[in-house]
């Protein structure tokens, strides 16, 4: 996220937290993206945790060595693993090394007790089938940035009861399939995030999105579910303090 703004995020965390945002979660891509998140989560060491993993898209011919210095900095000061996963949207060409990275982050959580932030993108599949494989017993899960749809989901809680990150894309007209998605999801298995600096929600659409304009997607999943802005605020609140801030670096 850091890199999206000029002054490092430094004013997205301020406007989120005067928008009543106050805990945001900073999830990994690669070695290279860490440093401006301990610069920011730094700044705002109450509101803010970091998440440590490799991004599927981001594996390179050395990926198995960055895995290995990741593994290294474990557990230390962070809250998950994250964010790890498959992504077969532009390029199915490392789909088994995907797949054996993603089991080895899995095995880290399973380690530290740690959460994991699962990046699944035309990926469910391969997702579900390292889920299956993974002995014993499952760390908490985030489906991070999930878009897909009421049987998606009962497909999922075949092998995991995870968490599901619902974004903006709730909020755009061409989604009625998510927010159809979230009754079966339930309240208390919803978290309300941002993807920033992409998928900004209506009426922000098309901009930078940050997390400031959580309110908006709380104020969607609220309307969709039939229940109050304040009730969506406060359990999602408590999923997220439960899974990333109980832990004392």
């Amino acid at each position: 996220m850091p890199d999206a703004y000029p002054d490092g995020g430094v004013g997205a965390v301020t406007r989120a937290i005067e928008a009543g945002v106050t805990r945001l979660v900073f999830p990994c891509v690669n070695l290279g993206s860490l440093p401006d998140m301990r610069r920011l989560h730094e700044e705002f060491p109450e509101n803010t945790r970091l998440a440590l993993g490799l991004h599927p898209t981001d594996l390179s011919a050395d990926w198995q060595s960055d895995l290995d210095k990741m593994e290294a900095m474990l557990p230390g000061d962070f809250a998950a693993i994250g964010e790890v996963g498959i992504d077969l949207y532009h390029d199915a060409s490392m789909r088994e090394e995907q797949r054996v990275a993603f089991a080895r982050q899995i095995g880290w959580a399973q380690r530290f007790g740690l959460p994991v932030i699962i990046h699944c993108r035309e990926g469910l599949d391969d997702t579900l089938r390292v889920l299956s494989g993974t002995e014993g017993k499952l760390p908490p899960l985030v489906f991070h940035s999930f878009t897909g749809t009421a049987d998606d989901v009962r497909r999922i809680r075949t092998v995991c009861d995870p968490w599901f990150g619902i974004n903006g894309v709730v909020t755009f007209k061409n989604a009625p399939l998510l927010r159809e998605a979230l009754p079966e999801i339930g309240l208390d298995r919803i978290l309300l995030e941002t993807d920033s600096p992409w998928l900004s929600p209506a009426p922000k659409r098309g901009q930078t999105n940050e997390s400031a304009r959580i309110p908006y997607i709380r104020d969607c999943v609220a309307t969709t579910l039939g229940v109050t802005p304040e009730e969506v605020e406060r359990v999602t609140d408590e999923a997220a303090e439960q899974l990333f801030f109980t832990r004392t670096p």
